[in-house]
């Protein structure tokens, strides 16, 4: 009886963790880091194309990754809807593999991983797994706003 109940408490704690780890996967998380540009960092997000002109969805990927095809799809359409707005979004993915100082800079720690700058180049979100679309238009939509001041 013992061990019956042991395998259930196991089995009810894995299924906790995968339910919450589940969860997690693809949620916009605001973070709202600052860039010096002259720091290490400014300068491999400016070579990446973050250049602070307007915001953008920096998105790594690999060849052998499968949900990146996926990310891939979600920025592109955001993006694409987004293209007519005041200072559209650029859409930049980078190869983990052919770029892995950047991955290291920015703590990128699986794949595939998607972050969102805005037009001063500050980090406002970082989004692990697969973004879902209305999600990251919210995100995104304010950013292609010119701010009134």
């Amino acid at each position: 009886m013992t061990q019956i109940t042991i395998l259930v408490v196991i089995l009810l704690a894995a299924t906790l963790v995968g339910v919450a780890l589940r969860r997690r996967g693809g949620a916009v998380r605001a973070t709202g880091k600052t860039v010096p540009e002259q720091s290490t960092r400014g300068q491999l997000l400016a070579g990446a194309g973050v250049t602070g002109g307007g915001p953008a969805v920096l998105h790594f990927s690999a060849d052998w990754c499968g949900p990146c095809d996926a990310v891939r799809r979600v920025v592109a359409g955001v993006t694409e809807e987004l293209a007519e707005s005041a200072l559209p979004p650029l859409d930049i993915e980078i190869d983990i593999d052919a770029d892995p100082a950047l991955a290291r800079e920015l703590n990128v720690l699986s794949l595939p991983t998607t972050f969102v700058f805005d037009t001063l180049g500050r980090e406002r979100f970082r989004i692990s797994g697969v973004p879902k679309s209305g999600d990251l238009l919210t995100a995104l939509a304010p950013l292609t706003v010119p701010d009134p001041a």
